[in-house]
């Protein structure tokens, strides 16, 4: 059985942000929002809502159970501290806790991620559809299943 770990993470994630574009419904003020403190313009793509969406679903797939607080760190950025001379190292910024709070709570509506009192963690539906679309991804990409020759 192909599971999230045997796929290329680019090509999982755009392949769940496929799947689950229908349940993921982006709010009105997302598209005026910023993902962060250290951004200056809200995201361009079309489907960010859903590409992030899926993003987070194998975060927490891989490090769960998390909260909210290292995903904003996880998805931060790295602003620089002075910007002629460069004389003070980068600084961490951390992401918005918002736009990862709404995603996260659409994906428990959903059926995908369940909130436990030490954070997000997979449910049984949640790890079903990544498996399945890794199976998925694993076919396009033209690769043997390695339990064939197990």
């Amino acid at each position: 059985m192909t599971t999230l770990f045997d796929v290329p993470a680019d090509d999982l994630i755009e392949a769940v942000a496929a799947e689950i574009g229908d349940e993921i419904e982006e709010p009105e003020w997302a598209a005026y929002t910023k993902t962060g403190v250290g951004r200056e313009l809200p995201p361009e793509q079309e489907d960010f809502w859903s590409i992030r969406a899926a993003s987070l679903l194998r975060k927490v797939a891989v490090d769960g159970p998390i909260g909210v607080g290292r995903l904003r760190e996880a998805y931060g950025d790295s602003k620089q501290g002075s910007t002629r001379y460069r004389t003070r190292p980068d600084v961490k910024s951390e992401a918005s806790g918002k736009v990862i709070r709404t995603i996260l709570q659409q994906l428990e509506e959903a059926g995908y991620v369940v909130n436990q009192s030490g954070g997000r963690s997979l449910s049984g539906e949640g790890r079903a559809l990544l498996d399945r679309v890794a199976g998925e991804v694993m076919e396009e990409l033209d690769r043997p299943d390695l339990e064939r020759y197990a």
